[in-house]
């Protein structure tokens, strides 16, 4: 079988997701078609070499719905013969939309393709697009559906998370983003957005705080306490988990993912069509994994997915110099270090979601981008990228320099 390589990536920055904020006026299509048309021109690449783009899209309603990955492809200047698909699993399309391209390029079903993600989230708020688990009273009672924000409250809960914990590592999440971007780490796969005329729209990450301080943090609202007790989200965990007394709700605005608007695009092939196309691989997708994970508390996946992926692998947590664990709440990569003994010098080591934002289909591919990036930069040879999924599950890719 064909090995998978990654030629290239690039990025939009991220941007707050709300009306005011600065790519607001850009278009699902426009952010896809930026990213699309900056992985063509550095990379001089001929698009009719490419089989296909696909692309993460969680809210796939509107604008942001009907092959985004295709028009933003023909909008960029694309040879009419690139096919392009979007697909969903939640806050692991991204990373899946990569595997799923890997996968593709190694059964020899493909020689190039181009994965990747988007998400207006100002545009396209999250959650409307509905959802089967949530909609539906009979699926929902049976199995326990729970409000996102009060699962990650749950998971603080059974592992003895205080507030100050997860303040305290949301604070040092936007300190190192705010060093990355200082240092310009995140330079070479950053690309500008621009307005119909042109103009800058954005050409840095909107939503890190440098100064950010825990006593800033101690003034935020908490999040999902309100629903958790007046709706019943608390109750039915506490059904699932009688050996709880209470639910501990810690998270809040500033110790969860930021909501932005952004897209990427990853160049993957094999090496025959990389060499046809003049291109260099800077890594390739050594192994991937996709798992269930229990559904009430829905977090942790990511521990799961990389016990089944390194396993797969014949790999050992000594193997993997850098980690990216997708900081939807702070108690996520908490979990994950302490699950697995993983120290907090190899994870998100440029910050995460918290301080960047989580651009929810584009985050996973941003993740596999940003630490290729990283590898190079300080000469690391491996990494694994990992993100909870909704409903329970967990996706996970391990990736090897060149």
């Amino acid at each position: 079988m064909n090995a998978a390589y990654i030629f290239d990536h690039v990025r939009t920055p991220r941007g707050r997701g709300k009306p005011d904020g600065s790519l607001h006026e850009a278009t699902p299509v426009h952010l896809s078609a930026t990213v699309l048309t900056a992985l063509r021109e550095r990379n001089g690449l001929d698009t009719r070499q490419v089989d296909d783009i696909v692309f993460g899209v969680v809210s796939g309603i509107g604008e942001q719905g009907g092959g985004v990955p295709r028009v933003a492809a023909l909008a960029a200047g694309f040879d009419e013969r690139v096919a392009g698909v979007q697909i969903n699993r939640f806050c692991g399309s991204g990373l899946e939309a990569c595997n799923m391209a890997a996968a593709k390029v190694v059964a020899g079903g493909a020689d190039l393709v181009i994965a990747g993600g988007c998400e207006s989230m100002s545009r396209v708020a999250m959650l409307s697009d509905g959802g089967a688990w949530g909609v539906d009273p009979a699926a929902a009672f049976a199995t326990r559906y729970m409000q996102l924000g009060v699962c990650a409250d749950l998971l603080a809960s059974q592992h003895g998370l205080s507030r100050e914990q997860v303040d305290a590592f949301a604070v040092e999440s936007h300190r190192r983003a705010a060093l990355a971007t200082a240092e310009g780490r995140f330079d070479r796969s950053l690309v500008a957005v621009r307005d119909v005329l042109g103009d800058v729209l954005l050409d840095h990450d909107e939503n890190v705080r440098a100064g950010c301080t825990q006593d800033d943090l101690a003034k935020l609202r908490l999040s999902f306490a309100d629903s958790g007790r007046r709706v019943g989200f608390d109750a039915l965990a506490l059904a699932r988990y009688p050996q709880l007394e209470s639910i501990g709700h810690v998270h809040h605005a500033g110790n969860s993912s930021g909501i932005v608007d952004g897209a990427c695009a990853v160049l993957i092939g094999n090496e025959t069509a990389g060499r046809a196309a003049g291109l260099k691989p800077r890594a390739r997708i050594r192994s991937f994994v996709e798992v269930g994970s229990e559904p009430t508390v829905m977090m942790t996946g990511p521990s799961v997915a990389t016990r089944k992926l390194l396993q797969r692998s014949g790999m050992t947590l000594a193997d993997i110099d850098l980690f990216e664990v997708n900081e939807a709440f702070a108690a996520v990569p908490l979990h994950y270090m302490d699950s697995l003994g993983v120290g907090a010098d190899r994870i998100n080591v440029n910050g995460g979601a918290i301080a960047l934002g989580h651009p929810l289909g584009a985050t996973g591919a941003m993740l596999l981008g940003t630490v290729l990036d990283e590898l190079e930069r300080t000469g690391k040879g491996t990494a694994l990228v990992t993100l909870c999924i909704a409903v329970g599950m967990g996706v996970a890719t391990v990736i090897e320099r060149v």
